[in-house]
């Protein structure tokens, strides 16, 4: 059976039983700001089992894309060492809100791996928590499995918990006997030892108490089924093969490794290490570049970038010089991409964001892998095991070396690195993927508002439709407390049965306008959506009272939201243009949509040109001028997929989602923000800016209608009067204006000729100022210039003058001190201009530093030159 039909099997099996097979979410957790990744199947379910989210059903089941690398959950520096730990990995999971539980979960896991899968049961043992005698009871008279092949363990390995305080519960594991070949020959090995005999493939989570902060523990009145089993250690059992390696989900993937380096994996322990690190980390690099990560200095993208760092560092140990990541990355998403349709969507950009990262570090890998080799022999040199902590912090600060890459290398040298050492040196840096990121993203939920949120209190979104609607008002929030009332010229958030208004979501920002009713005037300020569907509206009672059970007039500020209407359906055209003129790898990386201007972020790799960004806005222009009708459908999720419509990064869709197509298929994308009529409403449409955001992302800024209009005619105004300012004409501007620079670039060389001239002839006149101290000669004045590149350029005529000396000079020039030093080759062995310049810099208020044989610096005091220049002599004659 290959991984393709064990996962359908698990998903069909548990379909036929009631559950809703749902679709994987996003690496990107977005119901959970405590996590960094996505690393369990009950990730996307947390608020089903906390009683916060009603989904429509009380049993799922899904296969989900997982990544532990980073964060409390982190496997990578053991991938590759081991046989069964991944960075990326599968889980098949089924899952009960409040509904079946033990019995059904452990009769089904049973059924399935023994009757669906074929596992020998004699080769099946289990393990209960330690005071779950129910759990065992079922195992043993109801499933039948021996009392000898049931074992009881303790709260590290069979006790669950979400965290210190709330849901908790037993867990029961199911483990496959591999054979006494892969026991640790330990008198007491056994279910629950740590060797590779009695592998665990499916964790059994039985939620049913509440803990609270002094440890009690409650029976939750309606308890929760929560089960993991990896796709890829069970594809190991069930096809027999020694490692999750060897399973089809690998070898593909380790076979392209092979043809690149003409290496066999196998033959050699040190490689076979790297084949499993290159071929696990392509599998992370592709899901997580697809769920739209992109490499970075800090949080996931750290986390992306230490993973494709490690892998190319790998690359080295076989061989493999020129570029291998995208070719591997692509037989990942060949054997991956018919189940996840979004890496074959987004295959041209994967390659793309790995191939550049690859491109960015391979030189810097191969000049500070030879540094670190240096640094190896030194430590070996000197009789030590230990690479010191400052040293690996500087392979990290200067060549971009990451800790987990120096620890593998000294793991293969039979090394260790001074950790806490290195922790030391680098406390703020070493903390990036785990405490610099600030969590998914999503709008925390104020204690009030959890209850709310539980109650599904809003039906319904009728803004599409409409902008003004009768609704009763459902609940009424002040201070982050649930109140009955709000008086005149209180701030409060109120939820309504249903709402015109939008809110915030999807890059759009949120509506504003009046709750109205009688004698009541409630001004909305802002609109958010929290959930899947609980909209609040924010702002002030102007007048009245404000009271739950209230019928009021919802209405939307209308101009407001059409303007929100043009701007996003101008997004949309943006899109289409970019990848128009770009490259189908442009994808949509976040945008923010307001009634003033537009914001789209979006994957590329270096700056746009001015004249792609002319060419992007005239197929932007057209595509307004030629006024396409601009119709939204609602859907299936997979229906809409099949259509090719895009999809965003980060974006959560349920299982019925709006496709808004422009034109007849101009531009097609899931979106649940608001459009305007037809194309040629936008009426104009101006890029007023294009920026960085960060690798591999820029960002696009940008206006359309009146905005476009006033911006353009400022522009216009702006040129006739810089026309009239250089006596010409608008046409004339860019030819006056290069003649102008042109003159006056010649008097400025003029002007630097006369004061080489000058600095040249004064350089002579100071050598009869200098002194000898201790047999050196010093040179040491003040002088008059404008900038410190003269002040250098003065220092090295006075140099070559001198022949042998020390010279400093110093300026001030805006309210600062400026001082160079120089030492003529022969002295560099006695005195350090950097050093010098140092400690005079520091009498100066500054800082500075340099060469030996030159440095510059300076500082705000500039009355403290003359003490300076004293000092300095004082230096030279201490030696």
């Amino acid at each position: 059976m290959n991984s393709k039909e064990i996962r359908e099997k698990f998903l069909s099996y548990f379909k036929a039983n009631g559950h809703e097979i749902v679709e994987s979410s996003s690496l990107i957790p977005k119901d959970d700001p405590t996590l960094l990744f996505t690393n369990s199947g009950m990730v996307q379910f947390k608020r089903s089992f906390l009683g916060q989210e009603n989904r429509g059903y009380t049993r799922a089941a899904t296969s989900q894309k997982c990544v532990r690398a980073g964060g409390k959950h982190n496997d990578l520096d053991n991938v590759g060492y081991t046989q069964r730990h991944h960075t990326f990995f599968e889980m098949l999971g089924n899952f009960s809100f409040g509904d079946y539980f033990k019995e059904e979960a452990i009769l089904w896991a049973w059924e399935l791996l023994t009757r669906g899968y074929g596992l020998s049961e004699s080769r099946l043992y289990v393990s209960v928590y330690k005071d779950d005698d129910e759990a065992y009871r079922l195992w043993e008279e109801k499933i039948g499995v021996p009392s000898e092949r049931i074992v009881r363990l303790g709260d590290k390995d069979n006790f669950w918990a979400m965290g210190d305080t709330g849901p908790c519960g037993p867990c029961s594991e199911i483990l496959f006997d591999q054979g006494p070949s892969l026991a640790c020959g330990s008198p007491d090995c056994g279910p629950g030892c740590e060797c590779d005999r009695y592998l665990e493939i499916w964790n059994l989570v039985f939620t049913q108490f509440d803990r609270d902060p002094e440890g009690k523990m409650t029976p939750l009145p309606k308890p929760n089924i929560d089960t993991g089993m990896g796709l890829e250690r069970l594809s190991a059992v069930i096809q027999g093969v020694p490692s999750n390696y060897d399973t089809d989900l690998f070898q593909p993937v380790i076979g392209s490794i092979q043809e690149l380096s003409n290496k066999s994996y196998g033959i050699d322990p040190k490689q076979d290490v790297a084949f499993r690190v290159i071929s696990d980390h392509a599998r992370a690099v592709a899901f997580l570049i697809g769920d739209g990560i992109m490499p970075s200095n800090e949080g996931r993208g750290y986390v992306l970038r230490r993973i494709i760092r490690r892998a190319i560092r790998y690359g080295q140990v076989l061989g493999l010089k020129d570029a291998f990541l995208c070719p591997v990355v692509s037989r990942v998403i060949e054997v991956m991409g018919e189940y996840y349709g979004e890496l074959v969507r987004s295959k041209s950009f994967i390659e793309g964001i790995a191939g550049n990262e690859e491109k960015r570090f391979a030189d810097t890998l191969h000049y500070s892998m030879k540094v670190l080799e240096e640094e190896i022999e030194r430590v070996k040199e000197s009789g030590s095991n230990i690479i010191p902590g400052d040293a690996a912090f500087k392979l990290y600060d200067t060549y971009g070396l990451s800790l987990d890459i120096i620890g593998d290398v000294a793991r293969d040298e039979q090394l260790i690195v001074d950790i806490e050492g290195y922790e030391k040196a680098m406390s703020r840096q070493r903390s990036m993927s785990q405490e610099s990121w600030k969590g998914s993203g999503e709008e925390d939920i104020p204690e009030g508002l959890k209850g709310i949120l539980a109650l599904d209190l809003t039906k319904r979104f009728s803004g599409y439709e409409m902008l003004s609607s009768r609704a009763k008002v459902s609940a009424i929030l002040s201070d982050g407390r649930e109140v009955s009332s709000a008086e005149e010229g209180t701030h409060a958030e109120v939820v309504l049965d249903q709402t015109p208004f939008y809110g915030r979501a999807g890059g759009q920002v949120g509506d504003t306008g009046m709750l109205m009713g009688e004698g009541l005037r409630f001004h909305v300020l802002d609109t958010i959506k929290l959930g899947n569907n609980l909209i609040i509206h924010q702002g002030v009672v102007e007048s009245g009272t404000i009271s739950t059970g209230t019928e009021v007039e919802a209405r939307v500020d209308e101009g407001r939201r059409n303007s929100i209407a043009l701007n996003h359906s101008a997004t949309h055209l943006l899109h289409k243009a970019l990848r128009e003129v770009l490259g189908d790898h442009v994808k949509q990386a976040g945008s923010m949509v307001s009634h003033e201007r537009l914001r789209f972020d979006f994957s590329h790799f270096t700056q746009v040109s001015q004249d792609s960004l002319r060419e992007v806005e005239r197929i932007v222009n057209r595509l307004i001028r030629e006024n396409f009708p601009i119709t939204v459908k609602q859907m299936s999720k997979e229906d809409a997929m099949k259509t090719g419509a895009m999809a965003i990064f980060e974006e959560k869709y349920g299982d019925v989602v709006r496709l808004v197509n422009i034109g007849d298929g101009v531009s097609m994308e899931l979106c649940g923000g608001t459009h305007t009529d037809r194309t040629g409403d936008i009426g104009l449409f101006r890029i007023i800016s294009e920026s960085a955001v960060a690798a591999n992302v820029r960002r696009i800024e940008a206006i359309t209608g009146e905005a476009a209009l006033n911006y353009t005619q400022k522009q216009d105004a702006d040129l006739r009067l810089s026309a009239s300012l250089v006596k010409t004409t608008p046409d004339g501007v860019v030819e006056r204006i290069e003649r102008l620079l042109n003159d006056y670039r010649e008097k400025e060389k003029e002007v630097q000729a006369m004061k080489e001239m000058l600095i040249s002839s004064r350089s002579k006149d100071f050598l009869s100022g200098a002194r000898d101290i201790g047999g050196i000669r010093v040179m040491a004045s003040e002088m008059d210039v404008d900038s410190a590149r003269e002040l250098r350029e003065a220092a090295d005529r006075i140099k070559d003058n001198l022949r042998s000396g020390v010279i400093l000079l110093g300026a001030v020039k805006d309210d600062s001190a400026m001082l160079v030093c120089v030492v003529t080759k022969d002295l560099v062995d006695r005195f350090n201009a950097g050093e010098i310049i140092r400690q005079l810099s520091a009498i100066v208020g500054g800082k500075g530093g340099g060469r030996p044989d030159m440095a510059q610096g300076g500082g705000n005091k500039p009355k403290e030159l003359k003490k300076a220049i004293q000092a300095f002599e004082d230096l030279i004659r201490k030696g």
